[in-house]
């Protein structure tokens, strides 16, 4: 049984990642022929950022509709087949209410907000062009996780914590405000990442390593199975993405990565885990935030710029290099946090 399972989620990996290779080309062609670029914010052209980052404005951007074109259009190719003629494919499919219904509609809601945003950006619409502000995009961002962590709450009677080398903790009602400070801090965060070529995509995959790992410890096989195909994905997106970029993640990426990062963090009660399954996204979030204060509060900057990759930027790291070192971080602390986790489950 769970080496059939193990195979289902690595077939479908690969298939993903050959699917999400087959379109890339298409949607190259799409983004260049609509215009489909990065528009640089007026209130970004801080000097630090503009020297760094003016020479990529221009590049296609919304990239990061592969990722979840992919992993949405296997999903319900799957369940197709799986209505129609049952038996290999009811094998094959991951589509599942109690484990994946969550994380696939967090992931195509969450996509086309960042559509919807990466669209008004291209097209100048929004405060100074530039499409939603940060302030705007948490408003949209709470909303998401108020309904979600409602539905997790009333519907599915979910107020546990697992505190590692604990156990699961019953914490009532406070179950919504944790659920949705995950979420909403998962796609903040994952936005402010999305600065340098191939940096979210790198941090994501480790992070979906980590979480399917887990899934499949608890056999939870067919979100098992959607975080293999979310991998294949991002692998093959990895491979146009990594420096020099042919094009950026965009909204529709950054933002349904990270809220359906945030879900299956949720689903597989490793809330407490997600800061080792993901660091990169939590220093870039601290480091936008101490900024903010210090600024506020005593009136100077701590960092050059942030998030945190642009203050390396200036002080003269490479930026390939800056991507590359994030990723070590990311696998360092994803071997601690999945440490913990089996010695949770196990001792």
């Amino acid at each position: 049984m769970i080496t059939l399972q193990a195979v289902r989620i690595i077939g479908l990996s690969v298939i993903s990642f050959l699917t999400a290779f087959a379109i890339t080309p298409l949607v190259s062609r799409l983004l260049l022929k609509f215009g489909i670029r990065k528009q640089i914010r007026i209130s970004e052209a801080a000097p630090v950022f503009s020297s760094l980052h003016a020479k990529k404005e221009g590049t296609p951007t919304m990239g990061g509709a592969i990722i979840w074109l992919t992993v949405l259009g296997i999903a319900l190719i799957l369940l197709i087949f799986n209505w129609l003629f049952d038996g290999f494919w009811g094998y094959l499919s991951f589509v599942d209410r109690a484990q994946t219904y969550l994380p696939i509609a967090a992931m195509l809601i969450a996509a086309l907000l960042g559509l919807a945003d990466d669209i008004l950006g291209v097209l100048r619409i929004g405060p100074k062009g530039g499409g939603l502000k940060v302030s705007q995009k948490l408003v949209v961002y709470l909303l998401f996780a108020v309904v979600a962590a409602l539905w997790f709450y009333y519907r599915l009677d979910w107020d546990v914590l697992s505190v590692p080398f604990v156990g699961s903790v019953k914490i009532g009602w406070l179950y919504i405000p944790l659920f949705v400070f995950i979420i909403v801090s998962s796609a903040f965060s994952a936005n402010e990442t999305d600065g340098l070529d191939g940096l979210l995509g790198g941090v994501m995959l480790f992070a979906f390593i980590a979480l399917t790992t887990v899934a499949f410890a608890l056999n939870r096989y067919d979100l098992a199975t959607f975080g293999g195909v979310v991998i294949g994905a991002l692998l093959a997106f990895l491979w146009f993405n990594i420096y020099p970029a042919k094009f950026f993640m965009g909204d529709t990426g950054s933002m349904s990565l990270g809220i359906t990062m945030g879900v299956i963090a949720m689903l597989t009660n490793t809330t407490l885990l997600l800061p080792f399954f993901a660091p990169i996204l939590v220093f870039e979030s601290l480091s936008v935030i101490v900024q903010l204060f210090s600024k506020k509060f005593w009136g100077k900057k701590i960092f050059l710029s942030t998030p945190i990759h642009h203050h390396f930027e200036a002080i003269g790291w490479p930026e390939s290099q800056i991507t590359m070192r994030f990723w070590i971080v990311s696998v360092v602390f994803i071997a601690f946090g999945l440490a913990v986790f089996f010695l949770t489950q196990y001792l």
